[in-house]
């Protein structure tokens, strides 16, 4: 299922990535069905000034349209691929998950700024913190956690460079599960994948494309230095992505503004088809 949601009210390229993963035949590559899609479209740039949160009320009209088709479709047995858009997707699919749910949270980013903290005000920028009950309850429609710290795995994340992500690496609740991504090399991304997908109990698998190496995906926002190649990133996500106590996946943040002729909109979809198999 489509969920356009690009956080920052202005219509980045990421709005559009649903639509261009479809021409480059993301359906047909996989064994899926067609979800369609829900209204997600924020077209409000402006800040509210309460919660710090860029296109408020958008956000929460967004997230509302999210959670009841994720349910839907969880009611119904099916396991949703929602494709963003941005991370503000994440409120959204997480309203609709049990709330003793694992989340594979794979990023660039901790995504754990609140309204305060964050320069841009964008709800991609603090949806890890939303969710765990630590950002502005504006982005969710509700108060408290959605999914609890404890059953959180940070993945392939950047260690902080400046000011602003040293800010945000220390807000980061202590009983979220870390491993960056030089320990994900380290220790193997298969090897991590396949140890999380032998867990119990159900689980939900969120994918930030930022997690890969500008080397190998530059069609990003926010672009981030030393993160997985390629072929690291399936080793990590096939295991997870074909885990028996998944429930769905999200993928979010394909900048396609970045991507003129369409070859790295095109090699996600190869990606993906390899990950999750054909």
């Amino acid at each position: 299922m489509d969920a356009p949601l690009d956080s920052s009210g202005r219509g980045r390229g990421e709005q559009e990535a649903p639509a261009a993963l479809r021409r480059a035949g993301l359906l047909s590559a996989l064994p899926a069905e067609d979800g369609g899609a829900v209204d997600a479209r924020v077209d409000d740039p402006t800040r509210d000034p309460e919660s710090g949160l860029v296109g408020a009320a958008a956000v929460r009209r967004a997230g509302d349209a999210i959670a009841a088709r994720v349910a839907d479709l969880l009611a119904a047995g099916r396991r949703p691929l929602v494709v963003g858009g941005d991370c503000a997707i994440l409120p959204g699919i997480c309203r609709a998950l049990p709330f003793g749910a694992d989340l594979w949270f794979v990023d660039a980013h901790p995504d754990f700024f609140d309204g305060a903290t964050s320069e841009t005000g964008e709800g991609a920028d603090m949806d890890l913190s939303v969710v765990t009950g630590h950002g502005p309850a504006a982005a969710a429609g509700v108060d408290g956690p959605l999914v609890d710290p404890g059953r959180v795995h940070l993945l392939g994340h950047r260690p902080p460079t400046d000011e602003a992500s040293r800010v945000e690496a220390a807000r980061v609740d202590p009983r979220i599960r870390q491993v960056p991504a030089a320990e994900l090399r380290r220790r193997g991304p298969g090897t991590v994948g396949a140890a999380l997908a032998a867990g119990a109990g159900p689980a939900w698998l969120h994918l930030d494309l930022d997690a890969v190496d500008p080397a190998d995906l530059p069609a990003v926002t926010y672009p981030v230095p030393g993160g997985l190649r390629w072929p690291e990133l399936v080793a990590l996500v096939a295991p997870l992505a074909r885990a028996e106590r998944l429930l769905g996946m999200s993928v979010t943040d394909l900048n396609v503004d970045e991507d003129p002729d369409g070859r790295h909109t095109r090699r996600v979809v190869d990606v993906l088809a390899e990950a999750l198999g054909r």
